[in-house]
Order: structure tokens, then C-alpha cells, then sequence
């Protein structure tokens, strides 16, 4: 289908200056019936639009957002990303009561950082709903590479299911929306290429863990359709260019489920901010957004024809695009969808060729490979069956020894099954930062790797952690329960930082899915081998079976999220409470960057 002329959109223009340094939005929730994929759709909409408006900054001024609820239950409004008082993070039972029906709330606070955000809701699974936008901050004085135009691309996922109704489908039967399982024509396809002997192996390792190699997403594209700024592909989203312009594409993954491999057919990417942080330019042909991240690429477009920005879901079960195109009418060409990946031994955490350390993050050293031990509110208390989940079925446990000389470690549970919630550990875990991720790395497309980021200046201040968090991703997929070392956030006891200390908070994820980690509040510093000049993230992927390690100085004093991003996952108990204890004599909060 051909764009629609009056969708050709220009870009962002210059920000005039705010009066005072004070820059004020007027924000109203409310259900909208919209148009989406053809269909009317219900959805929960800011200003009337999905997603919202783009708010715009710039760095040194004070926001003054007012939030007008006139939904028939509670909302709010969390600034995903900017460092604010705890007050004004916008999470209900937390830092804040919520947004009460009728109510109007006013968030006030420093802009004391730039680049590319976004801001959702943390009531209930509104996300899911549409209840999310962009929020673009202009640095005080430009700087990093130049480009001619610019334009936000916001990739979500969409469904005309009552999303309750989605979870309820899923703690029924997690593989409901998998349509991609292997079917018997992929078995004699196997046997014809393997053999039968190492076929049926397989096949009944995966069946003694009782796990699929196709569950790559929990929910997929027999229910989602796929947006780019609230498109889909067959009706895309147009952005305007000139020929020999440098176009700078802010691309923000605001998706309830779904991560999205991204490229532009044809032109490279030069990746030049992740997390809103400026980072070393990389030249790259596609890169994996997971949820909640945030990647600024630089395209040059060379001629007058029209290219596509191509984002395709992980387990491959859609797509959405947009269009680059110097003039309205014009149609990009789209690529033929992949083969649907399949995970691997690796992703269980048994892969045992890569167990002399290539590819490791060196930057944790001294450790041994350890074993993988409906609201307005918070996430709903849909606890973990404590009697759930002990069948390790084909699984080992590997040692908790750790190394002599390592830093003091705090975990909070057991060393054999990592929680009363858990229903698998690794055989071993490693970092995973120079890997591409399912699905990538093999059709000699270059990818983007964790490894390659690096701050573009070191930090004034780098100093190493005094002592080790660590805490374990866990989860049941027979019965689509997820938490943090096994418990869910309703019976987890928070996570205590002193004010002002340096912690390494290491993430080891005992599960075959994906979890996009985000903290709160504060920055965390990806050791990814870089040393001073480590990329400053607020979110990071976990692969499966991976073990990863952040750097955080507690700076901020209050009570923050520590949360998965797939907002199913988190709303049955994938959530955590970080607490920062004020300093002595100090009873006020941290708002600078």
C-alpha cells in the first residue's frame, strides 16, 4: 500500500526557548476509540494520540507536566530514564499514591540531562494499552555528530485483546501464542540433516525440560500487530528527506512484549546514543532493541529513492516499518521476513565449548562461574507457587564457590534452587556481551554488540565497587510465574543501599527468556570491559543463561523500581524495591544527572 501523502512527516524543527527556563505540557488520559490495523481499537491515549506527544526539553530547564486522569480507574506516569526526585517518578504504591479518577497531578522537576527518553505508565498494564510517548531533551550546547534532520520512530506492539485476558491465557498455557512451535515436517527435516539419533537426542532433551526451542517471546504476532509511531507497515509511518542529508533517527522500543531487530535495508547505521548517553559512533547494519531501550542512529541518504526502517520481532512473527522518502507517494521495499530462530543448549546454559572464556567480560575478575541459583499500584500480588517448579528435568546445578578475594556478596537465596519459585538453573552462565542474541549474527549482516559501546568521555569519577549485589532472574514457565531469586515483589524484601556507596549489581538470569533489566533512579555503568569510559545505561538485556555486571553508586535517596520490562513478566512479581538511605542530616532527594 502507498503512504499517504498527508503522513509524510518533516522532522523535528528547532525548540524555541521556554519563558523562565520553565517549559509546561498539559497532559489528558483517556479511552479513545482509534483506528489500528484497519480496525476500531479501544485504547488508553494521551492527548487523544497513540502514542502521546512527543515532549520536547532541553537540558538546564525545569518541567512542569500536568496529568489530567479521566479514566474510570487510577493512573500515572513514569519519566522512563530521567533522574528526578523519588516523588516524582511515577510509581504508584511506591514513590507516589497514583493518579486517583477526576485527579489531576503535577510533576515538577530539574531537566539535568539530554537525549532520547520516553514515559509511560506504571499503573496496572496500560502500557500495553497505549499509554506512552517520547520525550526528546536537547543538550545545552549541541554537540556530538551532526546531522541535517531528525525524526522519533516509536516501535510498540498492539493487541485488540483485553490484555488481562492475555495474561490470564498465559498463566493457563505459556506457548498459547506460540504458532511457531516445530511440527513433524521439521523433524524429517532434522533427521535428514542430522540424523535420526541426534534428532530424537534433541528432541527429547527439550522434552525432559519441558521447554520449546521456538519460546522466544511469550506473546507474539497471533495477537500483536506491530507499530511504528502507531502505524503498521502496510500503512506506514513516512518521515521526509533530502538526498545527501544525514538523517538522525531517535528509536525508542516502548513495547509491552516485544523486542525488535532493526535496520534500514541498504544503508548503514552509525549508532551515536544509547540510553539517551552519547557513545563512540559504531557503524553497524542492524542492532536488537529490547524493550525499553532507547538507540540514536545516523543514516546518510545517498540518493532520491525511498528506504525502509525495517523492525522485525525476535521470534520473526511480524513486522512494522516506516519509510524514508524525499517526497509523499513513495514506496520503500520491504525484505522477506526470516526464518523463525530456534534457541539452542547455550541458551540453557549448556553449552560447554565456550567454557574456556572467549568473548568473556573479563571486568568481574575472581569469579567463578556461580550455579543460576491488576493494580495502580505496583505489580499485582500474583505470587509464585512455593511448591511450583522443582523439576530440573534434564539440569544440573553447577558450584556456588567464589573465588578467594572476591568482593563481599549479598544474594538473597538458597545456593541450590535459587528460590522457592524457580524451575531451572544453568549448568554454568557467562557473559554473553559479545553475542549478537538469537536469531542474529549468521546472513554476514554486522550487528551491534554490547561490547563494542564506550562512553564517548570518561568519567570524572570511577570508582570500584566496595561490595557485590547479586541477584538471580527466575522464573516457572509451565506456570508463567517470574520473579527476582524466586520471590515475587509482594513477599521480596527490598534491596538496601547505603547513600553515596559504589555497589556491582550482577544480574544472572536462570531462565531461557530474554528480561529487559531497568533501574530506577540511577545510572548503571555496563562492564563491558571499558573501564572509565563503560556506557551509562538504564537498561540492559539479559540473555538466557547469562551473567552480567553493572556498576551503581547510589547517589539518589529514596525508594526506586528495580524491574523486568516485559510488563507481563513484571506484573506477576518480576520487581523489586531498591531503597537508598538519605546521608546523615540529609532529608532531601537527588535530581542532577
Amino acid at each position: 500500500m502507498a503512504p499517504d501523502a498527508s503522513n509524510l512527516d518533516a522532522g523535528l524543527g528547532p525548540l524555541p526557548p521556554s519563558p523562565n527556563g520553565v517549559r509546561e505540557y498539559d497532559l489528558t488520559i483517556a479511552e479513545t476509540t482509534l483506528r489500528l490495523d484497519g480496525r476500531n481499537a479501544r485504547a488508553t491515549t494521551i492527548n487523544g494520540t497513540l502514542p502521546g506527544p512527543i515532549l520536547r526539553f532541553r537540558e538546564g530547564e525545569q518541567a512542569v507536566i500536568r496529568v489530567h486522569n479521566t479514566l474510570s480507574e487510577d493512573t500515572s506516569i513514569h519519566w522512563h530514564g530521567i533522574i528526578l526526585p523519588p516523588e516524582m517518578d511515577g510509581v504508584p504504591g511506591l514513590s507516589f499514591p497514583g493518579i486517583r479518577p477526576g485527579e489531576t497531578f503535577e510533576y515538577r522537576f530539574s531537566v539535568n540531562q539530554a537525549g532520547t527518553y520516553w514515559y509511560h505508565s506504571h499503573s496496572g498494564l496500560q502500557e500495553q494499552l497505549g499509554h506512552y510517548g517520547a520525550l526528546i531533551i536537547e543538550p545545552a550546547e549541541r554537540s556530538g555528530p551532526a546531522c541535517d534532520r531528525e525524526h522519533v520512530l516509536v516501535l510498540s506492539d498492539w493487541t485488540f485483546e483485553n490484555p488481562y485476558r492475555v495474561l490470564s491465557q498465559l498463566k493457563k498455557q505459556p506457548d498459547a501464542y506460540n504458532y511457531q512451535r516445530r511440527t513433524v515436517a521439521d523433524f524429517f527435516r532434522d533427521v535428514a540433516r542430522d540424523g535420526l539419533g541426534a534428532t530424537v537426542g534433541d528432541r527429547w532433551m527439550w522434552a525432559g525440560m519441558r521447554m520449546n526451542p521456538t519460546d522466544i517471546a511469550d506473546v507474539t504476532g497471533a495477537t500483536y500487530c506491530y507499530l511504528l509511531n502507531g502505524q503498521v507497515a502496510e500503512a506506514p509511518w513516512v518521515a521526509q528527506f533530502a538526498p545527501g542529508e544525514r538523517v538522525l533517527l531517535r528509536i525508542i522500543n516502548a513495547a509491552a512484549g516485544s523486542y525488535f531487530d532493526v535496520r534500514v535495508p541498504g544503508l548503514p547505521m552509525t549508532v551515536v546514543q544509547v540510553s539517551g548517553q552519547p557513545v563512540e559512533p559504531i557503524e553497524t547494519d542492524e542492532f536488537r532493541i529490547a524493550i525499553a531501550e532507547t538507540y540514536d542512529v545516523i543514516v546518510q541518504v545517498p540518493d532520491g529513492r525511498a528506504y525502509a526502517v525495517y523492525a522485525e520481532a525476535m521470534d520473526r512473527s511480524g513486522f512494522t516499518a516506516a519509510t524514508l522518502a524525499p517526497q509523499p507517494g513513495m514506496v520503500a521495499n520491504l525484505p522477506p521476513r526470516r526464518k523463525r530462530p530456534l534457541l539452542t543448549m547455550a541458551d540453557m546454559g549448556m553449552d560447554h565449548s565456550a567454557m574456556g572464556g572467549e568473548g568473556m567480560d573479563h571486568s568481574s575478575m575472581g569469579h567463578e562461574t556461580p550455579p543460576s541459583a491488576p493494580s495502580g499500584r505496583v505489580p499485582s500480588t500474583a505470587a509464585t507457587d512455593e511448591h511450583a517448579g522443582h523439576d530440573m528435568g534434564a539440569m544440573d546445578l553447577a558450584s556456588s564457590r567464589r573465588a578467594p578475594g572476591s568482593l563481599p556478596t549479598e544474594t538473597a537465596h538458597g545456593p541450590d534452587t535459587h528460590g522457592v519459585g524457580n524451575a531451572m538453573v544453568p549448568v554454568s552462565t557467562k557473559s554473553r556481551l559479545a553475542e549478537p542474541g538469537v536469531g542474529l549474527g549468521e546472513d554476514g549482516r554486522r550487528v551491534l554488540l554490547y561490547s563494542q559501546l564506550r562512553s564517548v568521555a570518561p568519567y570524572p569519577e570511577f570508582r570500584a565497587p566496595t561490595r557485590e549485589i547479586e541477584v538471580h532472574l527466575t522464573g516457572n514457565m509451565e506456570r508463567f510465574t517470574w520473579a527476582i531469586d524466586g520471590v515475587p515483589y509482594d513477599r521480596a524484601a527490598p534491596i538496601d543501599l547505603t547513600f553515596g556507596e559504589r555497589v556491582r549489581l550482577t544480574m544472572v538470569n536462570d531462565t531461557m527468556m530474554n528480561h529487559p533489566m531497568h533501574l530506577h533512579g540511577m545510572w548503571m555503568e555496563l562492564e563491558n570491559g571499558q573501564g572509565d569510559r563503560s556506557p551509562r545505561i538504564h537498561t540492559i538485556n539479559v540473555k538466557p543463561a547469562e551473567r552480567v555486571s553493572l556498576l551503581v553508586t547510589a547517589d539518589a535517596p529514596g525508594r526506586w523500581a528495580f524491574h523486568c520490562h516485559v510488563l507481563y513478566h513484571m506484573e506477576v512479581g518480576m520487581f523489586r524495591e531498591v531503597r537508598v538511605s538519605a546521608p546523615t542530616g540529609h532529608e532531601g532527594h537527588h535530581d542532577a544527572a
